[in-house]
């Protein structure tokens, strides 16, 4: 299964990636476990947002910057308002980056 590195960007994702630089550094595990566990926090991100999150957001505000690249989105919002049944927020500025899921499937023959 192909995954994306998004989620390495993320606060838990810089958060184990410094965690296993320091492990790395002091000898505690090899550069290729490293490497391996990265993958399968990448997997394991892919699948839990895929199979526990139901909840649905709106998101509203003024569009600063768009981009299409490499089939990946990205958008970045000047004050935006996101909305749930249970809480809104407003934000000054955010950033949005969004892949097509169907890039993540197996290739068909």
């Amino acid at each position: 299964m192909a995954t994306f590195e998004l989620y390495r960007r993320s606060t838990i994702g810089t958060c184990l990636t410094e965690t296993l630089d320091e492990l790395v550094s002091s000898g505690a595990v090899s550069p290729e476990l490293a490497i391996q566990v990265l993958v399968q926090f990448d997997k394991s991100m892919t699948d839990a947002l895929d199979s526990q999150v139901k909840s649905k957001v709106n998101i509203k505000g003024h569009l600063h910057t768009y981009r299409f690249c490499d089939n990946v989105w990205t958008f970045i919002l000047t004050d935006a308002t996101f909305k749930s049944e249970e809480i809104s927020e407003t934000l000054s500025k955010v950033k949005i980056v969004t892949c097509d899921s169907k890039l993540l499937q197996p290739h068909q023959p």
